[in-house]
């Protein structure tokens, strides 16, 4: 066995201690970065990173903290009020399989994503700019304005996920690194976004941070431009609406999907969101704490970083366990973590000498460090049990589901709010809004018998759904295979 040379030896045992030193905290990542990009090609981790990381992540953030004050502070609106309009701005959502549908059905001058990644952040872009510029517009006209800035975003995110539930039918042994992937990149937007969110509605009024969001817009539009996709000709590409409609029919009705999809809608469906009515008590200077513009962007800037460590812990410890056991812990310690936003209002932690700065810290990053491992499972059953050649499309209906769930959840919310009478001032009976909503995030647990036991990295999907489609699949797949290798080797 040849030796070899002084310097590589050097090099080889510098790695070897980065790898296990203290360094592979910086290493590891760049590692499984580097196995992805090789994996499943540069632009589409990096399509990743732009739509999870500044479009939902960095631009959510800024959005859910401007918006907030916007309907707070310019138009003057009630808690349940708002609540309401938030959740108008969410229908695109709901929506995605439109979007799905039309990514992997109708492709534009030969391409099925990269367009609608250009659409989206035109569309972003225009109506972020025109509610930045104009103050006395009809509620209607802002309410149109910023649904369409959420439809961009929607957009955006129905055609990555059409990509990442491809790959990860094509490499399901890489399916949760891929969830992993979009999980940290939104917590790590959401991190920067909320830190820096406060500062920006103090310095430029809720308005003009409004009108920031039209940076991640721009990075959508950009990768539209950039993204790696083999271009599909009229013969390569068959498939009609209608034979995409009768796909996702034949496979809704299989149990191994429909058992799961119900679970999931009815897991959020039921856990009543009340937030505006905890942001209006959070801001009140009588009767709650009154936090500043500023801390509030922290408080969401922790509990981002709660989410990220949630992934994190998916990611290092959670992946390998089964889909059922793992949701139900999940669940059970969301429900009780709910308890803290109890203890605050009724003002039990002042009593116990916890002051609330510190008590809402530890409150914002428990309940993200469990939701978001309550999500990521869920985010792994979609992808895979997804059916090929319809993955933009069903994936785009599993998550227009779940949507429908947090949808309901706002609305739902919404009301609660206006019958126990929570206003602009009155916060006597918000003690009672957060015990109910407690009480029904564990009501879902009733339902896990419609989860699968298996572990998540099975294959879920009945073999017939998989032989459907195989041979369109092998043919897709042999061309994109054959142009990526030919792109890397130009790199």
């Amino acid at each position: 066995m040849e030796k070899c040379e002084s310097t590589d030896c050097e090099e080889e045992i510098v790695k070897e201690e980065a790898r296990s030193g203290w360094m592979s905290f910086i290493w590891d990542p760049y590692v499984w970065l580097g196995m992805l990009a090789r994996e499943l090609h540069w632009s589409f981790v990096f399509g990743v990173v732009v739509v999870y990381g500044f479009s939902q992540g960095l631009g959510g953030s800024l959005y859910r903290i401007a918006s907030d004050y916007y309907w707070k502070d310019v138009r003057m609106v009630q808690p349940s009020a708002a609540q309401i309009y938030q959740g108008i701005s969410y229908i695109p959502w709901i929506l995605k399989p439109i979007w799905g549908l039309m990514t992997d059905v109708v492709p534009i001058v030969g391409y099925q994503r990269r367009p609608y990644f250009i659409f989206a952040g035109v569309l972003g872009l225009i109506s972020t700019l025109v509610v930045s510029l104009y103050s006395k517009m009809p509620i209607f006209i802002t309410l149109i304005l910023l649904t369409a800035a959420s439809g961009g975003v929607a957009i955006a995110d129905v055609t990555i996920d059409a990509c990442a539930a491809k790959n990860s039918i094509r490499s399901p042994l890489l399916a949760s690194d891929i969830q992993s992937l979009c999980g940290m990149s939104s917590s790590i937007g959401a991190l920067l976004g909320f830190s820096t969110s406060g500062v920006a509605v103090h310095l430029l009024g809720a308005q003009g941070a409004l009108g920031l969001l039209c940076i991640p817009a721009i990075m959508v539009l950009f990768l539209g431009f950039i993204l790696y996709e083999p271009r599909v000709t009229n013969h390569q590409h068959k498939q009609s609406s209608w034979e995409a409609t009768r796909s996702m029919w034949t496979a809704l009705k299989c149990p191994e999907i429909w058992r799961p999809s119900l679970y999931m809608y009815i897991s959020l469906a039921v856990s009543l969101n009340i937030y505006e009515g905890k942001f209006y008590w959070y801001t009140d200077p009588t009767a709650g704490p009154a936090f500043s513009q500023e801390f509030m962007g922290i408080i969401l800037a922790i509990g981002a970083s709660g989410s990220l460590l949630g992934v994190l812990m998916y990611q290092k410890i959670l992946k390998d366990y089964s889909f059922r056991s793992l949701l139900f812990w999940a669940q059970l310690l969301y429900g009780i973590s709910g308890m803290l936003d109890l203890i605050m209002v009724l003002r039990l932690n002042v009593k116990l000498g916890i002051p609330d700065y510190l008590f809402v810290i530890i409150d914002e990053s428990s309940t993200n460090i469990i939701n978001r491992i309550k999500w990521m499972p869920m985010l792994v059953l979609s992808a895979k049990i997804c059916p090929s050649g319809i993955e933009g499309t069903f994936f785009a209906l599993l998550m227009a589901i779940d949507n429908v769930g947090i949808l309901s959840a706002s609305w739902a919310g919404g009301l609660l709010l206006h019958l126990l009478n929570v206003t602009h001032t009155d916060f006597k009976n918000l003690w009672l809004a957060i015990l109910i909503r407690n009480i029904m995030r564990l009501s879902p647990l009733v339902m896990l018998f419609l989860v699968p036991k298996s572990n998540q990295s099975s294959t879920l999907l009945p073999s017939e759904l998989i032989h459907s489609s195989e041979a369109t699949d092998t043919h897709e797949e042999e061309t994109i295979q054959l142009v990526s290798t030919v792109a890397s080797s130009q790199v």
